[in-house]
């Protein structure tokens, strides 16, 4: 049977020097027994998938409201396919696949329903007590609010597990700072890859969402050099294929062509760097897993028609602008009469603040939950 000292054979024999092996870590906030045959990311990776947070995801927005349709995404898939990309990345860098993939799964349960509309909103609320910040709410979530152990609050994650989360960084993502997780330092170059999967997996189905809403049309997007170019490569391999499985091509192939791009500029990243250890990537000043600048020019223009032709699309303003006021409404409501929050959030009050348990009780909704309290406190019709 596998054991701790063959998992420890295995990650010298196959990582990278510069990887961040398990037997390496810097361990848990309370101490455990390491399970038999199951790595420390292994494990924080199944208690992850089995939390409560993690599968609220499956109803919070990303860009368009669950009931807008079943096809596109929501918070859980995008986790997935970032948690997919991030392990091709690690596993051709060999680095830690089993640490990369869990800071993936992990990276957005902090996450409020209503996608980036209900974040900004309770960030608003919440300035005079310390503002709201997603990494941060979801570091709260595996530290405080999952209760499923019976000696501790929270999952009792790895220190690496936990300073992922909260030096996650991307175009939409702030890294935030907490003192016991060496702020001046560099995050693992397996956070590294997972803030990179998640721009590359969320520029990609967007785009995908974006042509399937009708938001805009594959014609738009032939005015993009990246684009225009796979476009046509693809034209002239299959020329008889549908533009539903073009569309899929394209998309495969932008994938895989930003995935290949950016493991080569990081292997030279790394030689340059000289890298040894994994300590020697976390204290550089800079980053080192990145794309070459030949693609991120490339990639601007696309970036910028997203924000353009979808993210700024009068309907998607819609679902933001009123999913704000349902949020602010619920929020104000909770905040003038406390008793109509649910008994088991009510009791925590007097220990964390009346502000705090409405702001972690809001953020831990679901989309369609929130929709129903909202129903059941303003529609008289209602059961409450």
């Amino acid at each position: 049977m596998l054991s701790q000292d063959l998992i420890k054979e295995a990650e010298n024999k196959l990582l990278a020097p510069y990887a961040m092996k398990s037997h390496e870590s810097r361990g848990r906030a309370y101490p455990e027994k390491e399970h038999p045959y199951r790595s420390a990311y292994q494990r924080d990776r199944d208690r992850i998938i089995h939390c409560a947070a993690f599968r609220r995801l499956e109803y919070k927005t990303q860009v368009f409201v669950i009931h807008e349709g079943d096809y596109y995404r929501t918070r859980l898939t995008h986790t997935l396919e970032v948690a997919q990309i991030a392990r091709t990345i690690a596993a051709a860098l060999r680095l830690n696949v089993d640490l990369a993939e869990a800071i993936a799964l992990a990276h957005d349960l902090g996450h409020t329903p209503f996608g980036h509309a209900g974040e900004e909103v309770l960030n608003e609320i919440m300035l005079p007590f310390g503002g709201f910040n997603h990494n941060l709410q979801g570091y709260r979530v595996v530290t405080l609010l999952e209760e499923k152990y019976p000696n501790f609050s929270g999952l009792n994650l790895t220190w690496e597990l936990r300073e992922g989360i909260v030096k996650h960084s991307s175009l939409y993502d702030k890294a935030s700072f907490i003192k016991e997780l060496a702020p001046d330092e560099m995050p693992t170059l397996e956070t590294q890859v997972v803030d990179i999967a998640d721009e590359i997996a969320y520029d990609n189905h967007d785009l995908d969402d974006g042509l399937t809403s009708g938001l805009f049309k594959d014609y738009d997007l032939e005015k993009l050099a990246i684009w225009q170019a796979l476009c046509s490569k693809i034209s002239k391999e299959y020329s008889t294929l549908s533009e539903q499985k073009k569309k899929y091509l394209i998309i495969r192939s932008l994938i895989d062509l930003q995935v290949t791009d950016l493991i080569k500029e990081t292997e030279v990243k790394i030689k340059e760097f000289n890298l040894s250890s994994c300590l020697d990537a976390k204290k550089l000043n800079q980053k080192v897993v990145a794309f070459s600048k030949k693609l991120l020019e490339a990639r601007e223009p696309l970036r910028d028609f997203l924000k353009e032709k979808m993210y700024n699309h009068y309907r998607v303003a819609r679902m933001s602008n009123k999913a704000k006021r349902f949020i602010k409404e619920l929020f104000c409501v909770y905040a003038e009469k406390p008793r109509q929050l649910p008994p088991d959030h009510q009791i925590l009050i007097p220990e964390r603040g009346k502000e705090k348990v409405i702001c972690d009780y809001i953020a831990g909704m679901t989309d369609r939950y929130a929709l129903d309290e909202y129903k059941k406190l303003f529609d008289p019709r209602e059961k409450v």
